[in-house]
């Protein structure tokens, strides 16, 4: 896996994710101990950010200083590409100095192009399309919680977003089965439904996109939502209110159709009082301070598996 850009978490099969998931479990228990402070001596990350990030540029930085390795941020004025530099050139020369690049854009285009044209490997630092890293945390998480995955049941409730789209992917590669619930003009991309379709055949996954959200959550063992109103899309923040609330909301009648042992999960920042309500995200089933903390396990992980050799990370798990 040396060398693979993770645009959309569709370059990986079920036994590299397993292992990527191993080794960040491995790595959280062992960061306080600082066993791997090591493993990315002389590593150089370039991040791009075109959005605003907390979660992403925080953790990827950490990761990097905490694995003996570099991070360097780069808001896009920052770059030529505020110039007019194309984003081929811009990737073919950042090729040249640093091991790895993570980008966080606007248009998923941006990072097709970015990956096609770069020598080293390229993450999806998020895009209107996908957000492989966050769920990579995610699925830590769950794993941490339930104890497996396959089988699990999941719930999704609203905006079909880049989030729910890669949530489809990587339940399917997993054998998770998900049941997304949301307005129908609000639906996941037809790309990802299509690829997690094909991948679900493989691994006995259960898939199923609908618009009643009690239906949803029936024997759900997580409940996940994301918010109503995501970057780039606050001009229609009074429409898309209006659809998704009160129908929509992650409350405590939600909560209470699921298992009694169900967790909530939520990639943040939330809205509160908007996708989901204080007694559900501050409640005793939410798991998402956990999830939050897991994108620096999990992506250390990711990292590791994209620059070290294969033989060297069997030896770690």
């Amino acid at each position: 896996m040396k060398g693979k850009s993770i645009l959309s978490l569709i370059e990986l099969d079920p036994k590299e994710v397993q292992k990527i998931l191993d080794l960040a479990i491995i790595l959280k228990k062992e960061a306080k101990r600082g066993t791997f402070r090591d493993l990315l001596k002389g590593k150089v990350l370039a991040m791009i950010f075109q959005k605003p990030s907390t979660r992403t540029r925080v953790s990827f930085d950490v990761a990097m200083l905490q694995l003996g390795g570099h991070a360097i941020n780069l808001g896009s004025s920052e770059l030529q590409l505020y110039r007019g530099e194309t984003i081929e050139d811009t990737a073919r020369t950042l090729s040249r100095y640093v091991d790895a690049v993570v980008a966080r854009v606007y248009g998923h285009e941006d990072v097709v192009r970015l990956a096609k044209a770069s020598s080293v490997p390229v993450i999806n630092g998020l895009s209107d399309c996908y957000h492989p890293t966050q769920i990579l945390a995610d699925l830590q998480t769950l794993l941490e919680v339930k104890g497996r995955l396959k089988g699990l049941k999941v719930a999704w409730i609203g905006d079909g977003n880049n989030v729910c789209n890669t949530w489809l992917i990587g339940a399917s590669l997993m054998g998770i089965n998900i049941s997304v619930a949301t307005p129908k003009d609000y639906r996941p991309m037809k790309e990802a439904i299509t690829n997690a379709q094909r991948l679900a055949k493989a691994t006995a996954a259960r898939l199923e996109i609908i618009d009643d959200p009690i239906k949803a959550v029936k024997g759900a063992d997580c409940v996940i939502t994301d918010a109503i109103v995501s970057m780039g899309f606050d001009q229609e923040r009074e429409k898309r209110l209006g659809v998704f609330i009160p129908r929509y909301q992650v409350n405590g009648e939600i909560m209470g159709r699921a298992k009694s042992d169900a967790i909530f999960m939520h990639c943040l920042p939330a809205k509160r009082g908007e996708e989901v309500t204080d007694d559900v995200i501050d409640g005793s089933r939410s798991v998402v301070w956990d999830e939050a903390e897991n994108r620096l396990h999990s992506q250390k992980a990711l990292l590791c598996y994209l620059l070290l050799d294969e033989e060297f990370i069997s030896e770690l798990l």
